[in-house]
């Protein structure tokens, strides 16, 4: 059973999050296609990011009164069907309208992975199988941009044509072998406002959601347009910024899945915080790069640090309730896919009125350094000696829980 859900989310994430970074690489060919400014480029990223950051809202609190498995296999089939339609796509705005409409699909998938491992799985092997889900992202930028972008040296539409076919039998296979996950049905609040009412009465919650906003929108106002950068800065074709993203993404991948150790031994405040500041020192020095091949190194540095911390988040999310976990899911993604919104139309301005990287990279340093004082208030929040002794009891046992940093 063990293997099986952890090979199972593996392959889901690592589906879906290649649809998420498909797009990126793909923008200077897609700007050509279609004959658009490169300022609007940035919202074929964003559409599909506001479909999931405003269905997951209600996908979350809908999927904990339901067979987990159900909304699985649906929202992977729906997900195939669209991400196929975009292959077909006649001109630039029905690309945008489809890729929203695949944010939608995918709002679905995802929240039901991180919901389903804490159920299966024995709280031994939660650690090692939230890795393996995370992992699968991580996973995704190493080979399946690459492969994207290789692709896409023949034709742009064979991208979105073999994803697609992917996913269906991804949708097969899910049908097949994940166990059936019933939601906990009594235990959830009544609607989407009530489940979020509850999470966020939570002392540390609006915090820690305020904060990963602000980290993933300065961490996709810079992925966005990296392979913009690499190939108006570096004269990269499509084929080769590909090629320049397999060291990035296994960097990221890396960081994922052998960093709970370290994560481990430092705590997740510290983490946090060490990861945060390392990422603002490396942006900060980006955009002064004298050549390619040291870009590459300290967009490797970036990647591997964000595939550290990344497990973390997720684990600190995770800790916020024991119940509604596909509300807390669903928040969290949604979360992310909103600073992807933002980080789009930011990137996409800053990239075209500021010479190289330095206008991106200014915004990355700002927002990240903002994420950082919400992280530390938070943590201040959960030592305040004025909490409930409840409420410094759950605190203290989040901290010390082994599932924090799945």
């Amino acid at each position: 059973m063990v293997t099986r859900v952890s090979w199972l989310s593996f392959l889901v994430m690592l589906t879906i999050g290649t649809d998420t970074f498909l797009v990126a690489p793909l923008l200077p060919t897609l700007t050509h296609a279609y004959h658009n400014a490169p300022a609007w480029s940035g919202w074929m990223v964003s559409a599909y990011a506001i479909g999931y950051a405003v269905l997951a809202l209600v996908a979350g609190p809908i999927s904990d009164r339901l067979d987990r498995k159900t909304v699985l296999v649906y929202g992977l089939v729906a997900f195939a069907v669209l991400t196929g339609a975009c292959a077909f796509a006649p001109n630039f705005w029905s690309m945008v309208g489809l890729r929203f409409a695949t944010g939608v699909s995918a709002a679905f998938v995802t929240p039901q992975i991180w919901a389903s491992i804490p159920v299966l799985i024995p709280p031994q092997q939660i650690l090692r199988t939230m890795g393996f889900a995370t992992g699968g992202l991580s996973i995704a930028q190493m080979i399946g941009v690459p492969i994207g972008s290789f692709l896409a040296g023949w034709t742009w539409h064979a991208p979105f044509l073999v994803l697609a076919a992917v996913a269906l039998l991804m949708a097969g296979t899910v049908q097949l072998c994940f166990p059936h996950v019933p939601g906990p049905g009594q235990g959830t609040p009544a609607g989407p406002i009530s489940s979020y009412a509850t999470l966020l009465r939570t002392p540390t919650a609006p915090s820690l959601f305020l904060a990963y906003l602000l980290f993933q929108t300065g961490n996709f106002t810079s992925f966005s347009f990296i392979g913009t950068w690499l190939t108006t800065g570096f004269g990269l074709s499509v084929t080769k910024v590909g090629l320049a993203i397999v060291p990035l993404g296994a960097a990221n991948a890396i960081g994922s899945l052998f960093g709970a150790r370290l994560a481990t031994r430092l705590g997740p405040a510290k983490s946090r915080r060490a990861a945060i500041g390392g990422l603002i020192v490396l942006f900060a020095v980006l955009p002064f790069a004298p050549d390619l091949w040291v870009t590459l190194a300290l967009l490797c540095a970036i990647f591997l640090i964000g595939g550290f911390v990344f497990p973390v988040f997720m684990a600190t999310m995770q800790g916020l309730t024991t119940t509604a976990r596909g509300t807390v899911s669903a928040l969290t993604n949604s979360t992310m896919y909103l600073g992807t919104t933002v980080g789009g139309m930011i990137g996409g301005l800053l990239i075209t009125r500021f010479s190289g990287f330095h206008g991106i990279s200014v915004a990355v340093i700002a927002l990240m350094a903002l994420s950082l004082a919400c992280y530390v208030h938070a943590d201040r929040k959960i030592l305040r000696p004025n909490h409930t002794k409840e409420t410094t009891q759950n605190a203290v046992a989040e901290e010390r829980s082994p599932t924090r940093l799945g």
